[in-house]
């Protein structure tokens, strides 16, 4: 058994894999693995090949047996997500743009710095508020967005939650690529140019929102500590 054990391991890791993308939650895979783990230790048991059993597409019996089960599914509903976020996102970003130029222009007015305090203020203060001011708004607006129009999508509210995590890093590091091109290429105000850039900062955008959706669908709650335990143990058949 000791040496059929990792290739067993890695059968399950397999068809694991295969349930989380399907969006199978915590529970079921639980019960499909312990189910999984006994027909292949069984099958070794009478001299056969675990790998047999499960054929040349691992994943496509694991999606087999998960729809005979009839286990529930978290749709992933991708598209929608991105569609939502994308729209709510752009609409915030322009309009927090639009905030943040003329809260600018009040406060250059009503705060009139003295030369000598111009001086000490860091140079990358002003665009650094600028920007954060921008993304915020952005991000914020593409959440709201989801939340809402979404509303009715399953756990779009954890998506929301992991977009808030994952999309303000995504947007300073792409925007950083985007602003790293644009100074190679001599800030160009070339349309192909500034569309390059645009593209780099929406990649990074809808990146970190499918990555939050991914995320949902496939890992409720620990899955790396709660399915340990069922991939791990020996079944009573082994």
């Amino acid at each position: 058994m000791s040496t059929l054990t990792p290739a067993v391991d890695g059968l399950l890791a397999t068809a694991d894999r295969e349930w989380r993308t399907l969006g199978i939650n915590r529970r079921d895979r639980v019960t499909l693995a312990a189910d999984l783990r006994g027909e292949l230790e069984a099958a070794a048991a009478d001299g056969f090949d675990p790998a047999e059993l499960l054929g040349s597409d691992p994943a496509g019996f694991a999606h087999r047996i998960a729809e005979e089960a009839g286990v529930e599914r978290t749709p992933p509903r991708y598209g929608q997500i991105l569609g939502a976020a994308t729209v709510g996102g752009v609409v915030s970003f322009v309009l927090g743009w639009a905030l943040v130029l003329g809260l600018h222009d009040v406060f250059t007015t009503a705060f009139d710095l003295s030369p000598e305090a111009r001086e000490r203020m860091p140079v990358w203060l002003g665009p650094a508020a600028l920007y954060g001011l921008v993304v915020a708004a952005a991000v914020a607006g593409a959440i709201l967005a989801v939340r809402v129009a979404q509303r009715d999508v399953p756990r779009v509210q954890h998506t929301a939650a992991r977009m808030a995590l994952l999309l303000p890093p995504a947007l300073v590091v792409s925007s950083a690529a985007a602003s790293a091109v644009g100074w190679v290429l001599g800030y160009s105000f070339n349309p192909l140019v500034i569309g390059v850039e645009v593209a780099i900062v929406l990649a990074g955008f809808l990146a970190a929102t499918t990555l939050a959706r991914y995320w949902t669908v496939t890992a409720p709650g620990n899955p790396a500590t709660e399915l340990a335990p069922a991939l791990r143990e020996p079944s009573a058949a082994g």
